[in-house]
């Protein structure tokens, strides 16, 4: 069973609808019981950094998702929550991943939207997936390189696509959203 947070930071239908392809059951919460219970958990996102944690604060969701045991993945807005901080809002993340949310610089079209291709994968999570597959990106901030990237990109400047800390995954892109390869990425999550 997966648990997907609720958060109220959209795009929780189209990951439950990925989840549903997949075969996977899954529950729709913001109980901190129900999340600890589940044995793997989503934590989606489409929305803005400093409204998101306001909410995760109110329910204690930035105290429990960091002690989470079980497999964990952050997805686009999620992922940059699980960050240290966020300058979108100047918001304290919850410092899973050791580096900075930044904005795009505007030398190009922002939000970087549409299919890109990830490189230097380096993880399980992308067992049967090449650095030529496109995924669907919709962002106008990103998580600087660090230690624990596991997949790049490159839009104006180079950035983590994916992050993973011990039982922590993160995507700044959009696996619901990304065709046979987002569904095999989720399908790899599953079976970690």
């Amino acid at each position: 069973m997966t648990a997907i947070i609720q958060y109220n930071a959209g795009n929780i239908l189209s990951v439950a609808n990925a989840l549903e392809r997949l075969g996977e059951r899954y529950v729709v919460t913001d109980d901190p019981v129900e999340i600890q219970k589940a044995d793997r958990v989503l934590f989606p996102g489409v929305g803005e950094a400093g409204s998101a944690m306001q909410y995760l604060k109110a329910k204690g969701l930035d105290l429990l998702i960091p002690r989470l045991e079980q497999p964990v993945l952050g997805i686009c807005l999620g992922m940059q929550l699980m960050c240290t901080h966020s300058r979108e809002g100047n918001t304290q993340g919850m410092g899973i991943f050791d580096t900075i949310v930044s904005k795009f610089p505007p030398k190009g079209l922002v939000p970087h939207m549409g299919w890109n291709n990830i490189t230097a994968l380096s993880s399980n999570l992308f067992t049967g997936i090449s650095d030529t597959d496109d995924v669907y990106f919709v962002h106008s901030y990103y998580a600087s390189l660090c230690h624990e990237t596991i997949a790049s990109t490159n839009y104006i400047v180079p950035f983590s696509a994916a992050l993973e800390q011990k039982n922590f995954y993160a995507l700044q892109f959009h696996p619901e959203k990304s065709g046979k390869t987002g569904s095999k990425i989720l399908e790899n999550f599953i079976n970690l």
